[in-house]
């Protein structure tokens, strides 16, 4: 059950998993439904998403800014930044509504697909705010490297290319490999905008991960 009090204008860590830790992405098309559904259903006015959806479109405002987000086999991480509680409500519900609906009949299977109701942490601090994109931008490196982060990346190079090419989170955009519509950064703080900069940063922050469980994100 969520415990945090959603407030209008404030950051969160928003995540969810599968229930029983299941798999929720059994393939691209999943992953690419998913996220798909982080732009059109991120709309004041009613969306209706097909079973197979090319057309969609959105016609309303956005009911969250979104900052960052990952998907992995069997969770999801996003950072928002509200406008207002009901939209930041009504957006999550959707989310996680429309994509349980679609994965069911997919997949031939019935009852909850996701453990919870979606969790949220708080962001209050700048310091935490700086450091959240980078920990959810690197969750991938435990695909390439199961026993990261109790160990070192073993390559820092093949780490980049990983995440350069992961094509199920934000940080292409990051580095200005390519757009991705579903952010909004200008809601964000300049240092989200930085190119060559941020990827300095998260390799310093991966190389470093030691000292970074320091941070905020760990306590």
């Amino acid at each position: 059950m969520r415990k945090t009090e959603i407030a209008d204008n404030c950051y969160y860590h928003v995540y969810n998993r599968g229930v029983d830790k299941r798999k929720i992405f059994m393939d691209d098309y999943d992953y690419a439904r998913f996220q798909s559904s982080l732009f059109f259903l991120n709309d004041s006015k009613p969306v209706i998403m097909r079973f197979i959806n090319d057309q969609a479109e959105r016609n309303g405002e956005p009911l969250v800014e979104i900052g960052a987000y990952c998907l992995m086999p069997n969770h999801f991480h996003l950072l928002i930044k509200t406008k207002s509680a009901a939209g930041f409500t009504a957006f999550m519900q959707k989310l996680g509504t429309s994509y349980a609906m679609y994965f069911n009949k997919k997949h031939k299977r019935t009852g909850r697909l996701f453990e919870n109701a979606f969790k949220t942490n708080l962001i209050n601090k700048d310091e935490y705010l700086r450091h959240i994109s980078i920990y959810i931008h690197t969750n991938p490196l435990k695909l390439l490297e199961p026993q990261w982060p109790v160990n070192k990346i073993k390559g820092i190079q093949s780490a980049h290319n990983f995440l350069e090419n992961y094509k199920w989170s934000s940080y292409p955009h990051y580095i200005k490999i390519k757009k991705d519509d579903i952010l909004n950064l200008d809601a964000f703080p300049g240092y989200f905008k930085s190119g060559g900069d941020y990827k300095d940063f998260l390799e310093n922050w991966v190389l470093n991960y030691d000292r970074a469980k320091t941070s905020p994100i760990f306590t």
